[in-house]
């Protein structure tokens, strides 16, 4: 079996893989084809994976971020490292470094891992380079009252008149077309084109199929739709991905309360809510006022600079339509 088949496998059965790190989630953003992972099999178990890198390979000599996918990174099997502090620090620096050598020649590369991934030396001593972001959590769902209760005052308040002077009716699974319109609409107050609009379609039939997303629409008393969002989940964690608003919805307050019904949705299915994170001021405020916990993450990079930073530019239209 090559890695990717073996990866595949796993996937099947290890729950602690983050969703954008999954095989089905990189066959929806990236393409079967474009797409590899590295593996690291353990020295006492060579059968055992100990580690994993999947990275996404658009162009010739060029491993970047797919779109809607907010983390990739080396992936630590969590089965293993239960030695010390200090040796299990040595033995991730190792995988690490051995990781980096193993992977295809590159000009340029850039990539966000996973807030769990807190030590990028490895990658400092081989030249590449790192700019902290930030996501916010929202933990342990399931005890959706207190989640409710830590809200801004201000959050609350426009729910509740979203709800009343507005009379927003809920509903889920909207079809994809409807979805798409929505999102498209958020991308014109911006004067934008829609982001990857094709690829955002094959993720919500996709999760559909997999029972693993849902999307979520505020529908005024006339029919007419002010807000949406399309939010993934596994066990451990559910993923706001995409989101639109009218115009009009911005107003009524519609785009916090679809945010706030789809948390409380999949506080059933999943253990924590991560809203993916913003560095622009007005989305980063809206986020912590739904009293979520800020999570530093690292983009490392390396390479020539404008390539990084039209990676950069894409990442940023790729995130813009989570707001509130």
């Amino acid at each position: 079996m090559t890695d990717k088949e073996q990866y595949r496998e796993l996937c099947t059965k290890e729950p602690s893989i983050p969703i954008f790190s999954r095989d089905w989630w990189l066959d929806c953003v990236c393409g079967e084809n474009q797409w590899d992972v590295l593996l690291y099999f353990s020295d006492g178990c060579p059968e055992a994976i100990e580690a994993a890198f999947p990275f996404y390979t658009p162009y010739k000599k060029g491993i970047t971020m797919p779109a809607f996918t907010q983390t990739m990174g080396i992936w630590f099997n969590p089965n293993f490292g239960k030695e010390n502090y200090s040796k299990n620090l040595l033995r991730k620096q190792n995988i690490c470094e051995q990781l980096i050598r193993n992977l295809p020649e590159h000009t340029y590369f850039i990539q966000n891992f996973h807030y769990l991934f807190t030590d990028w030396l490895p990658f400092y001593w081989k030249g590449y380079r790192q700019t902290t972001r930030y996501t916010y959590i929202l933990p342990d769902i399931q005890n959706i009252a207190e989640i409710e209760k830590n809200r801004s005052y201000n959050i609350r308040q426009n729910i509740h008149k979203a709800r009343t002077k507005y009379q927003m009716e809920m509903k889920s699974r909207l079809s994809a077309d409807s979805f798409l319109e929505i999102n498209a609409k958020t991308y014109e107050r911006q004067r934008k084109k829609a982001y990857q609009s094709k690829i955002l379609r094959r993720l919500i039939e996709t999760a559909y199929a997999r029972n693993q997303g849902n999307t979520w629409g505020a529908f005024d008393p006339d029919g007419r739709l002010h807000a949406a969002v399309f939010v993934v989940w596994q066990e451990n964690c559910a993923y706001y991905i995409a989101g639109g608003s009218d115009p009009i919805g911005r107003k009524s307050g519609a785009h916090l309360l679809v945010l706030s019904e789809a948390i409380r949705a999949v506080s059933n299915v999943s253990a924590s809510f991560d809203f993916e994170g913003s560095m622009i001021p007005g989305v980063e405020r809206v986020f912590r006022s739904f009293g979520a916990l800020q999570k530093p993450y690292f983009t490392i990079s390396k390479g020539n600079r404008p390539w990084i930073r039209a990676a950069v530019k894409a990442l940023r239209n790729c995130f813009s339509t989570r707001q509130a």
